[in-house]
């Protein structure tokens, strides 16, 4: 058996790096860490906590509350998260590679480049190592200081995710340039028509139901645009049918009552309210992920989430590419006609006329040859058929909380055998 423990550990290996892979939660993380209480908060309600966990490797460079606050109270929450994002280095760090650069020094791509709006190397940070064991950081924008300095390690799941601490805050001067509007000054439909979505900005005016848009901005709001073109796509209903008050449920199925960026999109399970919703599974939205890739579900039909045309804590709009068909309008399909009744043969029906003859042996019917069916089963129903559909009901239900155990299993297994032999 000896032979065989290389086999075996290669798979406890594997093993292992299928059950890390996307374990870590910045946010519990980092609650046993009361010095980042103020960077976790932040965290929370940027939404960026929600890109971090959705992600497979990466590094957090943290502030404790002192270096936070001078950030916080200085700026709004959106130039408050286009500074933390640039916090957030999309590559492991430990301390060990910090003092191992190649050349000594390197430029890293952050989580603020994959925004969009990082012109240059705004989105890019500089990380240096300099002499007597110092590691300096900052912009990368040519000309910049190296303003901070790694100060400590925090946590690290090897090549999963490495918390660092840093002595301040990196703010390049392009990142405070241009703050974003107040929610009452936007233009929601200058910035849907600026995104190719002229059609469903003139629909929101017509219908109304740009003022229902416009109140939800303070609390928070997402919204799914369709571009010109889905208009025009084949399938798409001829929308002039619609009454009024189906045009406004369409429309507000197109957007969610909370600002949901895509990193909290691609951590969704749950239902996705619209402002259509009025009642439990009434006008929702299911979400699917592949890689980075999420997908909005109608019951319907499917479409594509494109990167966010604008994002700014708490209103983010991204664009679809198909219009968004709620199953309450267009596709609700028919309750299934219930079973049919089995059908006995029927009793022969006394003739109204005499019988002057006895019916011949080959008009009666033959009795029913003998079967295995046990007493009280349906006559005719298909053998079996509500058994299976009930076991790949059950089955559907519990391989999704059955799937943690078998890897549990998996691993014990191999471990077992890599002791025991």
């Amino acid at each position: 058996m000896a032979a065989f423990q290389p086999l075996n550990l290669f798979f406890l290996m594997l093993c292992l790096a299928a059950i890390g892979a996307n374990a870590h939660n910045i946010t519990a993380i980092l609650e046993g860490f009361p010095d980042y209480s103020v960077y976790n908060s932040f965290l929370t309600q940027t939404k960026l906590a929600d890109e971090i966990n959705s992600r497979q490797t990466i590094t957090c460079l943290v502030l404790n509350n002192g270096a936070m606050s001078a950030i916080t109270a200085k700026h709004p929450l959106s130039v408050v998260k286009n500074i933390l994002s640039l916090h957030v280095l999309l590559d492991y760090y430990d301390p060990q590679k910090l003092h191992q650069i190649p050349k000594g020094t390197t430029l890293t791509t952050t989580l603020y480049q994959t925004s969009g709006n990082a012109p240059g190397n705004l989105g890019f940070v500089n990380i240096t190592d300099l002499q007597g064991g110092k590691v300096g950081l900052g912009s990368a924008i040519p000309g910049s200081k190296l303003d901070s300095s790694y100060t400590k390690s925090v946590k690290q799941i090897p090549y999963n995710i490495s918390i660092l601490e840093i002595s301040a805050p990196i703010v390049p001067q392009g990142i405070l340039t241009a703050p974003a509007p107040s929610a009452s000054a936007l233009n929601i439909t200058g910035l849907l028509e600026k995104a190719g979505c002229k059609t469903f900005a003139s629909l929101l005016i017509s219908s109304g139901v740009l003022k229902t848009y416009e109140s939800a901005l303070d609390k928070g709001l997402t919204i799914f645009a369709p571009s010109d073109e889905a208009f025009k796509a084949k399938g798409v209903p001829d929308l002039s049918k619609l009454t009024n008050a189906e045009q406004v449920s369409l429309l507000e199925y197109h957007a969610s009552p909370d600002y949901k960026p895509k990193g909290t999109l691609k951590t969704t399970k749950d239902p996705v309210n619209t402002l259509a919703t009025n009642g439990a599974g009434k006008y929702d939205l299911s979400v699917t992920v592949d890689g980075d890739s999420v997908t909005l579900h109608t019951g319907v039909g499917t479409s594509r989430v494109a990167e966010a045309v604008y994002d700014s804590p708490p209103f983010v709009i991204f664009t679809v590419d198909n219009v968004l068909l709620p199953s309450e309008l267009f596709g609700k399909s028919p309750s299934p006609a219930p079973a049919p009744e089995p059908v006995s043969s029927p009793s022969p029906t006394p003739a109204s006329s005499p019988v002057s003859e006895a019916p011949t042996p080959l008009a009666a019917s033959p009795p029913a040859p003998p079967t295995d069916t046990p007493a009280g089963s349906p006559a005719g129903a298909p053998a079996g058929s509500s058994e299976n559909s009930t076991s790949d009901k059950a089955a559907g239900h519990v391989s999704a909380s059955v799937s943690g155990a078998v890897i549990f299993t998996v691993v014990v297994t191999v471990v077992s055998s890599v002791f025991l032999s």
